[in-house]
């Protein structure tokens, strides 16, 4: 703590509220075509449709573009495992092996070794827009920031003073965020988002996506969405990498995975930023028939990458399941990963097993701020987990410029976002780029 309060010095904390783009920035849609590269052509439109939708979406789907932006920004020179795309919708609940709900990050595609400040201020700058998309002035939604910065610059602190093993052991489940609901209200709408969560398995979802093909279960045709591509062969292909998979798994896992047997294989688009790869869902039946439904989700090198160093794993796959595992207080039991025909690399997980993102559709002032303490929060554990939490806390210290500063830079990036945004509409009305817009 003492030698992360000497880098004041070096960097004081107010420059961290600074963003001003250089006068050499690339032009954004330029960055997004290059983040295409290699996705499939037919669903690049449907990116664009799903980016242009609002200045969140593009947000979400520009984590290319942000990074290549926080690369200019002041660093005290701590790396963490950082998730790469750290907005809010990536932060959710989801259920652990031993069948708890917990709160946690849930993306981790983008994941890398990178300044700590990077996550926190993609962060707080999605607090702000999601907080202009809901007619929050900006006053509140700095407020949010603030609360959201204070939280994890307090946990942090807390996870500073915890041996490793008590960092790696906590957890933040849904029973204790019910439990620290500030009255009923609160308490029975944190109740309903778990007992929906609970619902979000695949019991309840394979009858919507699969029909029966001549006695033959198959993956039910929702285009252009979900679909069987026109691939020779699928179901060999998919079932070539699926012993590659399982030497991913360890030994116990692969015994239960054993149990389950193949039958069929479909192309799911999934997300914002990931359409265009290549997304496959598996779907499998135990001797029982009980069903399960796995997502092979190819990723490329990630968008920190060239604004810091190699990944030290040959495998993209690899590199996300390590990520992951490394941040999340609890991982997918399936969690593995593989390389395809052409090189392309991906990995493995459960496609849903209680995952949900909170809904941000009509929050109010003090939900925004509740909802952004508890990623604030997650976040300073994950980053605990995996880099120099004493130091990056004694460089926060125990008041709030920090925060008042973040609250600025969000503020800022925020603005530039919308900038971004309506450079996306002009590039689609003149024709530069095309975008499909879904029916909601």
């Amino acid at each position: 703590m003492a030698i992360g309060k000497t880098l004041r010095q070096q960097i004081p904390r107010e420059q961290h509220a600074l963003w001003q783009p250089r006068s050499d920035r690339r032009d954004p849609i330029a960055v997004l075509e290059d983040s295409n590269h290699d996705r499939l052509s037919e669903l690049i439109p449907i990116r664009y449709g799903r980016m242009l939708r609002s200045p969140f979406t593009f947000l979400r789907g520009s984590a290319a573009l942000m990074a290549y932006d926080l690369a200019t920004t002041p660093s005290i020179g701590v790396q963490v495992q950082a998730c790469g795309d750290c907005h809010l919708l990536n932060f959710g609940l989801f259920a652990t092996p031993e069948r708890n709900l917990v709160f946690d990050l849930n993306d981790f595609d983008e994941t890398h070794p990178a300044p700590w400040e990077w996550d926190l201020k993609r962060l707080v700058t999605s607090v702000v827009v999601a907080g202009r998309e809901n007619d929050l002035d900006d006053e509140e939604s700095e407020a949010a920031v603030r609360d959201c910065v204070r939280s994890y610059r307090q946990h942090l602190r807390e996870y500073s003073a915890m041996s490793p093993l008590e960092v790696w052991y906590n957890r933040l489940d849904m029973d204790s965020i019910i439990a620290m609901a500030p009255d009923e209200k609160a308490k029975e709408r944190r109740e309903a988002l778990a007992r929906k969560a609970r619902g979000r398995i695949i019991d309840n979802l394979f009858p919507r996506i699969v029909t029966s093909v001549g006695g033959r279960p198959r993956i039910l045709d929702q285009p252009p969405v979900l679909y069987h591509p026109a691939i020779e062969d699928l179901d060999a292909i998919f079932q070539e990498g699926l012993e590659d998979y399982r030497q991913t798994l360890s030994d116990e896992r692969r015994i239960l995975f054993d149990r389950y047997r193949f039958e069929d294989a479909a192309l799911k688009v999934v997300g914002i930023g990931s359409v265009g790869t290549r997304c496959l869902i598996g779907l499998f039946f135990s001797e029982d028939n009980h069903p399960l439904i796995l997502q092979v989700k190819e990723v490329r090198r990630s968008v920190l990458e060239p604004y810091t160093e190699a990944s030290h794993y040959d495998n993209q796959g690899q590199r996300v399941v390590m990520g992951q595992r490394l941040t999340q207080s609890s991982s997918d039991i399936f969690l593995g990963w593989v390389r395809g025909r052409h090189g392309r690399d991906f990995y493995v997980r459960q496609l849903r097993d209680m995952k949900m993102s909170l809904p941000l559709e009509a929050v109010t002032a003090v939900q925004l701020s509740r909802y952004s303490e508890y990623c604030g929060w997650t976040l300073a554990r994950a980053h605990a987990k995996s880099g120099d939490g004493a130091r990056i806390s004694g460089y926060l210290g125990k008041g709030d410029k920090f925060d008042r500063a973040l609250g600025q830079f969000a503020l800022a990036y925020a603005d530039q976002t919308v900038r971004d945004h309506a450079a996306l509409v002009d590039a689609v009305n003149a024709g530069r780029v095309e975008a499909l817009l879904e029916d909601d």
